[in-house]
C-alpha cells in the first residue's frame, strides 16, 4: 500500500507504480487529499500515467495537527480493509507521518522511501516528519550514500537499504520525452530564447513571516533577469494575507505546472530559484544551476561543483543567480534511473538482511486497539 498526498510524492509514486505493475504483486494507492487542487494532484496522475488512487481520503487543507489527525482517523479502516504486507510512505509530508503512524499502531510493516534525508533545521515541519518516520519504520529506503550515513549515525543502519533516488527515474524519463519539443505555453513568449529563471517558493520559513516574504519578493522583483514564478497555493495565500503583490518587477507570475511541462520549462530556462528540495535535485539532473533560498539543504550532493548555491542573505541573490553554469564532469550521486526496481526488490525480500524485527506478512493477530 502506497500512501501519498502531495505533489512531490506523486512524482515519486510514478516509477514505483510502474515497477509494481510489472510484478506479480497487488499495489493499493491511497491518496490522502493533502494536495487537493487539480493542478497539484489530478494532472500528475494523468501526465505521469499513474493508476487512479484506490482510496481517496479527501482530507484537504488545515493546520498540521488537524490535517495529520484527520488522516490518522481515516487510515485505520483503510488498512483493515486491504490488510497490506507493507505500507510504503514517501518523503516528508504530513501524509508520510500519518501513513507511518497508522501502520505502526496496527502492527503493519512500514517502509520509508527517501529515508535518511536531513536538513538539521528543527524549525521545518518536514524535518520532524522525516526523523519520526525513519525511527518508526521497519525498512528505510535511502536515496544516497549521504542519507545512509545519517541513518547509521542515528543507529538505524540495520534497517537501511541504499536503493537510489526514484525521482531520478522519472525525471530522466520525462527529460528524454520532452527534449526537442515545444516550450510550454506557461513560459511567456517574450522569454523564449532569452535568459530567464524558473522559481518556486513555499517553505514556511520563507512565507509565514510577512517581513521575510516581503524581502524575498522585493529581492526577486529587483533581479536583472526575468523570473517565472510558479506560485504554489501556499505562497498565493500568504501573499494575500500579508498584502504583498507578487506580479511586479522581474517577476512573471504563473501557476504550478504538470510535471512534464515543469521539466520542459526548466530545460528552456537558464537556471532555477527555489526553496523546494525536489526542485534543487531536478535542476541538478537537468544541468541547470540552482539558487536555493535557504541556509541548508537535504540534497547536499547538489552543492558539489557549484550546481546549487544556498542563499539566506538576500543581498547575495543577484550575484548568485548571475553565476555561470558549471562545467566539467558532474557526479551521479542519485543513481542510474532504476531505483524503483530496487524498491520492489527490497520489499519482496522482507526487509534488510539479518533484520529480525519484521513480523510475518499479514500477521495482524497482535493488533491492540486504544494504545
Amino acid at each position: 500500500m502506497s500512501v501519498v498526498g502531495a505533489r512531490p510524492q506523486f512524482v515519486k509514486l510514478a516509477p514505483v507504480a510502474e515497477a509494481f505493475a510489472r510484478s506479480s504483486h497487488d499495489h493499493v494507492i491511497v491518496h490522502t487529499g493533502q494536495h487537493y487542487d487539480s493542478l497539484m494532484s489530478d494532472v500528475f496522475f494523468a501526465d505521469l500515467r499513474i493508476p487512479s488512487p484506490d482510496v481517496h481520503l479527501g482530507v484537504g487543507s488545515g493546520s498540521h495537527g488537524v490535517q495529520t489527525g484527520s488522516m490518522l482517523a481515516a487510515m485505520d479502516t483503510v488498512i483493515d480493509e486491504h490488510r497490506p504486507d507493507w505500507v510504503l510512505v514517501y518523503g516528508d509530508t504530513n501524509s508520510t507521518l500519518a501513513g507511518a503512524l497508522s501502520a505502526v499502531k496496527l502492527h503493519v510493516r512500514v517502509a520509508h522511501l527517501e529515508a535518511g534525508l536531513r536538513s538539521f533545521n528543527r524549525r521545518m515541519p518536514e524535518e520532524h516528519n522525516r526523523v519520526l518516520t525513519d525511527h518508526a519504520a521497519d525498512l528505510l529506503l535511502a536515496p544516497t550514500r549521504a542519507a545512509m550515513g545519517h541513518l547509521d549515525r542515528e543507529g538505524l543502519a540495520a534497517r537501511a537499504v541504499l536503493v537510489g533516488d526514484v525521482m531520478t527515474d522519472v525525471c530522466l524519463r520525462v527529460r528524454d520525452a520532452v527534449a526537442g519539443g515545444p516550450v510550454p505555453d506557461a513560459v511567456p513568449g517574450d522569454l523564449v530564447g532569452r535568459p530567464f529563471l524558473v522559481a518556486t517558493l513555499h517553505r514556511a520559513d520563507n512565507t509565514d513571516d510577512p517581513v521575510r516574504l516581503g524581502a524575498i519578493v522585493d529581492a526577486v522583483a529587483g533581479l536583472p533577469v526575468p523570473v517565472l514564478l510558479l506560485a504554489h497555493p501556499r505562497l498565493v495565500a500568504r501573499a494575500q494575507e500579508h498584502g504583498l503583490v507578487l506580479d511586479r518587477g522581474a517577476i512573471r507570475l504563473g501557476r504550478p505546472l504538470p510535471y512534464p511541462q515543469m521539466v520542459a520549462a526548466i530545460m528552456a530556462s537558464t537556471g532555477v530559484l527555489t526553496d523546494s528540495g525536489g526542485l534543487q535535485k531536478e535542476a541538478f539532473l537537468l544541468d541547470r544551476p540552482c539558487t536555493t533560498l535557504r541556509s541548508e539543504t537535504e540534497w547536499t550532493e547538489t552543492l558539489d561543483g557549484g550546481w546549487n548555491v544556498l542563499v539566506d542573505d538576500l543581498a547575495r541573490l543577484p550575484e548568485a543567480v548571475a553565476r555561470v553554469t558549471p562545467d566539467g564532469a558532474k557526479p551521479t550521486p542519485f543513481g542510474d534511473g532504476a531505483a524503483a526496481h530496487q524498491v520492489v526488490r527490497a520489499l519482496e525480500s522482507g526487509g534488510p538482511p539479518g533484520d529480525s524485527r519484521q513480523p510475518a506478512p499479514n500477521d495482524h493477530g497482535s493488533r491492540v486497539r486504544g494504545c
